[in-house]
């Protein structure tokens, strides 16, 4: 195990870095990717980090995922968010019936988007399910060839319950075709994921269309769809905070740096941009370390001992929730210390505010854990 922690540009090129940042504005005005930002996601297979190899993905061991999507963020918020929800989704291939996962991922462009919101109803017909339902915030909807969603299951419109006498709620797949985006991604932040709204009406899918996210349904061998969906998400979304964040310190060095030649600056104030700034970079060393090392000690564990125990699943909740918390937090402290530059709409290190404060509103990341 690595005792340093390298700065997220270590994971990802210079030539890639230039080609999404230098786009990052136009992706705004546009309301999602700019095709450049989309042809380094499909050259790299981004989208299909977590889809099984059996079926043209990477299937990326969770070390290498994490580093790479804090990089990914670090160049460009809203270009890392869409690859980590999406790529996300791809890890459902682990679980979509063969023959089905064989049709949607034998393309160069595939891309799933959708949602882990209950928004929808799936009716149990003869022929498979009567689908319908609205969705909100399916980032990278407007890229997607297909839609996820969490459907409460009926039967002759009365809910069907689960084991534990509650209603029944599964995931389906969706042709893009058969769903229609809304826009409704009006938020400061995160402007060019496209995170949109979708409805589905008077739908029917067949039956193989529905997947089960348990370790008893894995239709793919390997460690990767053993681990636990709660924790992988938490720690890719985590990172994707992470790296929004170190890209913020980053921008930061040049703005103190400008404000040192300030002639009101005493050297007493200049001095505490200083200490701020290097606090700053020990403190998410430091959270980093522990992340990284969580993650790396759980993944030991499933590829040992085919499973994760729980107090290393527990460590990788704890330390991807403090990340996300703290690393917003110490932003917070920065920000006021920017000047004006930092609330102008147009800069690069008001984007990375805006998209920190936007993505650090995650439901999954908000609460310390155990609380």
């Amino acid at each position: 195990m690595e005792n340093s922690i390298p700065h997220p540009s270590t994971f990802i090129t210079t030539d890639d870095i230039n080609t999404i940042r230098n786009t990052a504005t136009e992706a705004e005005r546009l309301g999602m990717l700019h095709p450049e930002q989309l042809a380094v996601i499909y050259r790299e297979r981004w989208f299909k980090l977590l889809v099984p190899d059996v079926y043209t993905g990477r299937q990326i061991i969770l070390p290498e995922l994490v580093r790479l999507q804090e990089a990914i963020s670090w160049t460009d918020g809203s270009t890392g968010w869409v690859v980590t929800l999406c790529s996300g989704a791809g890890w459902f291939g682990g679980f979509i019936e063969p023959e089905v996962a064989q049709r949607i991922f034998n393309n160069t462009h595939v891309c799933l988007a959708g949602s882990g919101a209950v928004g929808g109803t799936a009716e149990i017909t003869e022929s498979g399910y009567l689908i319908n339902g609205s969705w909100k915030y399916a980032s990278g909807a407007h890229h997607a060839t297909h839609i996820t969603a969490n459907c409460a299951i009926k039967n002759n419109d009365s809910p069907v319950l689960n084991d534990d006498g509650e209603q029944l709620v599964l995931p389906f797949i969706f042709d893009k075709k058969d769903v229609t985006i809304l826009p409704a991604w009006k938020y400061i932040g995160m402007v060019a994921t496209g995170s949109d709204a979708f409805e589905i009406k008077g739908l029917v899918v067949p039956g193989d269309r529905q997947f089960k996210i348990d370790p008893s349904a894995v239709k793919v061998d390997g460690a990767l769809y053993h681990y636990s969906f709660l924790q992988l998400a938490e720690a890719t979304l985590a990172v994707n905070i992470s790296g929004i964040v170190i890209h913020f310190i980053d921008l930061c060095a040049d703005v103190f740096n400008n404000r040192m030649n300030h002639p009101r600056l005493t050297n007493q104030q200049k001095m505490f941009l200083i200490d701020t700034l290097a606090l700053a970079n020990k403190e998410m060393t430091d959270l980093r370390k522990a992340f990284f090392e969580a993650v790396d000690i759980s993944w030991e564990a499933i590829m040992a001992e085919k499973v994760v125990p729980d107090a290393k699943l527990n460590a990788v909740s704890i330390t991807s929730r403090r990340l996300a918390i703290t690393a917003r937090e110490i932003v917070d402290r920065l920000y006021p210390l920017c000047g004006l530059v930092a609330a102008s709409a147009d800069s690069e290190i008001n984007r990375a505010w805006r998209d920190l404060h936007t993505a650090s509103q995650h439901t999954l990341l908000t609460f310390p854990f155990g609380t």
